[in-house]
């Protein structure tokens, strides 16, 4: 399977699929659903160019790993972290780049998550600045916060749906712009949640994440999950 991806002979999907499946993740359990990578970094400009090296994450570095953690936060956490009963080992992040909230996070649009959530949240909606309402704003704040460190699932690849509020719930207002939270805010350069899905699906497939999504792969099934590969690639976690 691996020989299949690497002559190309299956898609960057199909093959991340796979390995979701083979890790133990599923559809059927949000504690252990498929994970994807954030793949790009540019959320404002007009025009995405994938030609444009510039417009990709690093996908070398976990999601968590922002200049912002680097000067601060989770470096001198993990460096000064010391558990008194000796039962918790050092780590850069205190949360988790995949988890059942997560999942809800991102399809609290859709039933069943948007019933679930609402149970998580003790029978209400939780408040809209902590919703899923923006691309751009979800990635800035990922840069912005060394606690936020939640990497995406396979729907943003497939499923333009998800990005619309086409049930029509009444998702509340953000608290600085009372702007009324409805269907997800896109990137400039998508013209609607399928163009998003079909450029985003296209990114995936790009020579750059082709050339590096051996790298992600790395941190999140392979060998930089734990150990001295993991220190050192600031890819601990709680």
């Amino acid at each position: 399977f691996l020989q299949k991806w690497v002559n190309r002979e299956i898609s960057n999907f199909d093959y991340l699929i796979q390995l979701n499946t083979m890790a133990g993740r599923t559809y059927n359990d949000l504690a252990q659903y498929p994970v994807f990578p954030w793949i790009l970094q540019d959320y404002t400009s007009e025009e995405l160019d994938l030609n444009n090296p510039a417009v990709f994450r690093d996908l070398s570095k976990p999601v968590g790993c922002s200049v912002v953690f680097i000067k601060g936060l989770g470096f001198s956490r993990y460096e000064n972290f010391e558990d008194p009963l000796g039962i918790i080992d050092k780590f850069h992040y205190g949360t988790h780049y995949s988890n059942a909230a997560g999942v809800m996070h991102y399809l609290i649009r859709v039933e069943p998550f948007t019933t679930l959530h609402i149970q998580l949240q003790s029978g209400r909606f939780d408040c809209a600045d902590r919703q899923f309402h923006s691309i751009p704003a979800t990635w800035q704040a990922l840069m912005d916060n060394p606690n936020d460190v939640k990497e995406l699932i396979p729907e943003f690849f497939y499923f333009p749906e998800f990005l619309e509020n086409q049930n029509g719930f009444n998702l509340g207002q953000l608290q600085m712009s009372k702007e009324v939270v409805n269907d997800v805010v896109l990137p400039k350069w998508a013209h609607s949640p399928e163009d998003f899905i079909y450029k985003h699906r296209k990114a995936l497939e790009s020579e750059y994440v082709s050339a590096h999504l051996h790298e992600w792969i790395d941190l999140i099934f392979g060998y930089k999950q734990r150990g001295p590969a993991a220190v050192e690639a600031l890819n601990v976690f709680y």
